[in-house]
């Protein structure tokens, strides 16, 4: 089953009077390329975040988003008595000289430093437990969103794979008529030339020619290649940088027929399988 690289993932827990909301965004990119936006309070668990997503998500560009919201208990502050206390005597001085009247408890209040936040610099293992767990959610969710998309990309890969061996179906059309315009060619072009020539020895020199023009076994391999990929798409997992590969396969035939081609329809066949393998490649760059 396709994975696709790109999707969304969300999931909200409760701990310790604080609301946990966790977002995990994705996009494809060759590698796993984890991007992580969390509170300082958990920066000593970010390489067991980083692991974690990493052995479920594989690769993609990921942005993992951590958000704290404290609920229920209001936060509480520190006052800086030293520094509050510095403060207010030089702001005093500055007042008496300028003989100004003027709040200096309101001003001193909003000062740098004056206040400051009580945070926990460590969580308890019971508290990474639930983060840990609502982490594991969103990534599910995620990869739900993946299958989900893959599911998509499969089917419009297979279209497009199908596409392809019709139009492969269709090149025996033209075989015959395509050799017999070679030959005819060759000799008008002998002919033109009044020279005398062995015949036997010129039906020898045409075989040998025309067998070069040859599609057979460009067909063949064509063909294998797309019976590989549509198989390789029902694979468990993991199957974006293959089917990457089997295209290039594809390409590398289709080209093959376009150069021995030598017929005005035929060419428009190519044309047509390197539109819809165009499309192919598109769409394996953002399988997993």
């Amino acid at each position: 089953m396709i994975k696709s690289m790109t999707g969304y993932g969300k999931s909200v827990a409760e701990v310790n009077h604080k609301k946990i909301s966790i977002e995990i965004k994705s996009l494809n990119s060759k590698q796993a390329d984890i991007s992580m936006r969390i509170p300082s309070t958990y920066k000593e668990k970010e390489s067991e975040l980083r692991s974690l997503i990493s052995s479920k998500m594989e690769r993609g560009k990921i942005e993992f988003l951590l958000y704290v919201e404290q609920v229920a208990v209001a936060p509480s502050y520190s006052l800086n008595k030293a520094l509050f206390k510095h403060y207010y005597s030089d702001l005093k001085t500055m007042v008496t000289e300028l003989n100004e009247q003027t709040d200096l408890i309101k001003i001193v209040s909003q000062l740098p430093d004056v206040f400051s936040k009580d945070e926990k610099e460590t969580i308890d293992e019971a508290e990474w437990e639930i983060i840990e767990s609502a982490a594991k959610e969103a990534i599910a969710h995620i990869n739900e969103f993946r299958l989900s998309e893959g599911a998509v990309l499969q089917k419009e890969l297979s279209s497009r794979i199908k596409n392809i061996a019709q139009l492969l179906s269709e090149v025996s059309n033209y075989e015959k008529e395509r050799i017999t315009t070679v030959r005819e060619r060759i000799l008008t072009h002998l002919n033109e030339t009044n020279l005398t020539v062995n015949q036997d020895r010129l039906e020898q020199e045409l075989i040998f020619y025309i067998e070069k023009y040859d599609i057979t076994e460009e067909k063949l391999r064509l063909k294998t290649h797309l019976e590989y990929f549509e198989e390789t798409m029902l694979l468990p997992d993991g199957q974006g940088k293959k089917l990457g590969f089997i295209s290039q396969e594809i390409g590398r035939e289709i080209n093959t027929l376009g150069s021995k081609a030598n017929h005005a329809e035929l060419q428009k066949i190519v044309v047509d399988m390197k539109d819809e393998l165009e499309k192919i490649k598109e769409q394996t760059l953002n399988i997993l």
